[in-house]
């Protein structure tokens, strides 16, 4: 078989990818080990997403066809610190619409499997995992674990942090482990969010997060140490509900779990390279930041969205897996993933129980920001563009 580019990953960013390369003339393969579905509840993995990428979506002819129900608006958000530092952040303050939309992962990446099902020059090979990868001057050659041999210019790689598309290239990362596992639930609320999320900071137990879900339902995120992430994911419903919603100071009243918790470490991976000659990364193969900020998806969007501007408005005479063309992509990316992943791994060491004597400090600092309307207007008008 022969393609011009084969994606490895069906997550969102090469789900993505694959549906943004619609508007090109090039032969596309999308490999996944399984399709995706709706669960018959509520997901237990959810998003926020930026208005930019709401955006991206919409181009995309995604946003418009999905479940408006199961979507849930941010209008504004408060940030907590762990002696009385606070920062308000609204959506009505910089005239926007929303700062963010809640969503469920299987709800967009549902959608986006459906899009990409019905476009003309790409292929799903599903299921189908890679075993091989040879990258030559002229081709680069992927063999998959049934034996099927595919040719192609480009192979991109959109299959997450333990990236098997990486390993296979040749690319070390750095992996910085923090210490904390990412504990996330859903619960219902006894009182309503009125779109409102929440973020504390705890200096010995992490970063509690609540992001509004339609109606009295809240999702949860909780940056929490690993003694009080494995105390979390032991507790049953009744326990962990009144623990997060003491964690919150009961701000959305009595909390009733309506889906299990689940867990998995946090750590910051930066790569050194996500290009090479035939060979491109996005999302989380290609970077990955603390959930702290919200980022992590937006980032793999917006590398979906740059790498198929550069491949669709590429001449036609240049080969799409060319090196210095994939260079662009990657000069492109490098400036935002970066800030990002200084600016959460930082607000991770400042908010850190070895950070204590810092306490005064660092809640002066939310409160002075808070006093600000130009600082936070810039800082609000940069989560929304990216």
């Amino acid at each position: 078989m022969n393609f011009d580019i084969v994606i490895v990953g069906g997550g969102l960013a090469g789900l993505s990818l694959a549906a943004a390369l619609r508007r090109s003339s090039l032969s596309v393969a999308l490999i996944e080990g399984q399709a995706p579905v709706i669960p018959a509840g509520l997901d237990s993995r959810v998003y926020a997403i930026s208005p930019a990428n709401a955006r991206f979506l919409d181009e995309l002819g995604v946003w418009r066809h999905m479940d408006a129900t199961r979507m849930q608006p941010v209008a504004q958000m408060e940030v907590h610190g762990d002696a009385g530092g606070r920062l308000d952040f609204s959506a009505y303050g910089v005239g926007a619409a929303e700062l963010a939309w809640i969503l469920e992962s299987s709800l967009m990446q549902c959608e986006l499997w459906e899009t990409v099902k019905r476009q003309a020059k790409l292929t799903l090979l599903c299921p189908a995992k890679p075993r091989e990868l040879m990258l030559a001057p002229d081709a680069a050659v992927l063999t998959l674990d049934d034996g099927r041999r595919i040719k192609a210019r480009l192979v991109v790689g959109a299959d997450g942090a333990e990236s098997w598309t990486r390993g296979a290239a040749g690319i070390e990362v750095r992996f910085d482990p923090y210490d904390q596992l990412g504990v996330v639930a859903n619960f219902e609320t006894e009182l309503p969010h009125r779109g409102t999320a929440f973020q504390w900071f705890r200096c010995e137990e992490g970063v509690l997060a609540w992001l509004p879900l339609p109606g009295n339902r809240m999702s949860m995120v909780w940056s929490a140490p690993e003694y009080l992430g494995r105390e979390l994911l032991g507790l049953d419903a009744q326990a962990l509900a009144a623990r997060v919603a003491d964690g919150g100071g009961r701000r959305l009243g009595a909390l009733k779990l309506i889906t299990p918790q689940a867990g998995f470490p946090l750590r910051l991976m930066r790569a050194p390279r996500c290009v090479a000659p035939r060979l491109a990364l996005i999302g989380d193969a290609a970077h990955t930041i603390h959930p702290l900020s919200g980022h992590g998806i937006n980032l793999g969007f917006q590398d979906a969205r740059a790498l198929s501007g550069v491949l669709c408005d590429k001449p036609e005479h240049i080969d799409c897996g060319d090196y210095s063309l994939l260079r662009r992509y990657e000069r492109a990316r490098k400036e935002e993933v970066v800030t990002l992943q200084t600016l959460t791994d930082s607000l991770h060491d400042l908010f850190g129980p070895s950070a204590d004597s810092l306490m005064r400090l660092r809640n002066l600092g939310l409160n002075l920001t808070n006093s600000l309307p130009v600082v936070k207007d810039l800082l609000v008008r940069y989560a929304l563009a990216t």
